[in-house]
């Protein structure tokens, strides 16, 4: 697989069957990024089902770590709140933030997964360090500008590949006398 393909595309981090997708493919242990990934970027919050979707995973034995580039005092307290451990300031996709989240929660090569919603640092970052990566789409689409550049390259790479839960758009109804 190339460096710059997803493992898996989901369109949300709910969307990722925590049984089928996780556990059942020997991943337990999950760097998991932050902005735009949990954390929506315009109002800076998780939405509720992402919330649930986290405890549920923690709850069957899945080990998190946050992992961003970010290195505001917002995601330290993000990680207290939820009470995970992070590294910040991670310089994605160098392999030593990567490294360095693993080691915090015991991850392994083969039981540990990379989950974000961006092609070069989230995905290419993981694949550097032998990785498996799970892309998703942004949770908002406002974004930092040097991001949304990225975003258009994203685009290119991508092509017209769909995320795996993504709404297919307006379901066509037949009305039944015609």
């Amino acid at each position: 697989m190339s460096f710059l393909q997803p493992d898996r595309y989901f369109s949300r981090v709910t969307k990722i069957d925590i049984g089928r997708d996780l556990l059942a493919q020997g991943l337990a242990h999950v760097l998991l990024d932050v902005d735009n990934t949990i954390l929506t970027r315009d109002t800076h919050e998780v939405p509720r089902d992402v919330g649930l979707w986290l405890a549920s995973a923690r709850d069957a034995g899945i080990a998190f770590c946050l992992l961003s580039n970010n290195w505001h005092h917002g995601v330290y307290d993000l990680a207290g709140r939820y009470e995970l451990p992070i590294v910040a300031k991670a310089v994605k996709p160098l392999p030593h933030g990567f490294l360095m989240a693993m080691g915090k929660i015991g991850g392994k090569r083969d039981d540990t997964v990379v989950i974000g919603d961006q092609l070069v640092t989230d995905v290419f970052g993981a694949h550097m360090v032998g990785l498996p990566a799970y892309m998703l789409q942004p949770l908002v689409e406002q974004d930092l500008p040097h991001t949304l550049l990225l975003r258009n390259f994203e685009r290119i790479v991508m092509g017209e590949q769909r995320p795996e839960g993504a709404y297919v758009g307006v379901v066509e109804t037949r009305n039944e006398s015609e």
